[in-house]
């Protein structure tokens, strides 16, 4: 695809099992590492997306959803294999999608630009 000019990457992903896929457009950046207490423990790699970049290939129906703290995002996760590739929310009033760039095909996190978030003092 090309906006403005550039060409866009489309990118697949889901879960272990495929009853959550989905295609993301964009170039991956840094992602982030959070180290709060829901990010640190599933070892989360987000990158964020507008939320219409991200679509999905399966129904929406077929996930599981997790809010916690402010209930402010959607934590998407797959309830037959447990893994969780993006989440919803807000960032400034646009829709936003937070993904999980180990559930990406093609990504390897060793060669990815990962900034630290201390998630865990807000």
């Amino acid at each position: 695809m090309m906006l403005g000019g550039t060409r866009m990457t489309t990118w697949k992903g889901g879960c272990h099992c495929g009853r959550i896929a989905f295609e993301v457009e964009g170039e991956i950046g840094a992602v982030v590492e959070c180290n709060c207490s829901h990010c640190r423990p599933k070892g989360y790699l987000l990158w964020f997306r507008p939320r219409e970049a991200l679509r999905l290939s399966t129904p929406e129906a077929d996930m599981s959803t997790y809010r916690f703290h402010r209930h402010a995002i959607a934590h998407h996760f797959c309830p037959v294999c447990g893994v969780a590739p993006f989440a919803d929310g807000e960032q400034d009033g646009q829709a936003m999608a937070a993904v999980n760039v180990r559930c990406l095909e093609g990504v390897e996190p060793t060669e990815l630009n990962i900034e630290h978030v201390d998630g865990r003092s807000f």
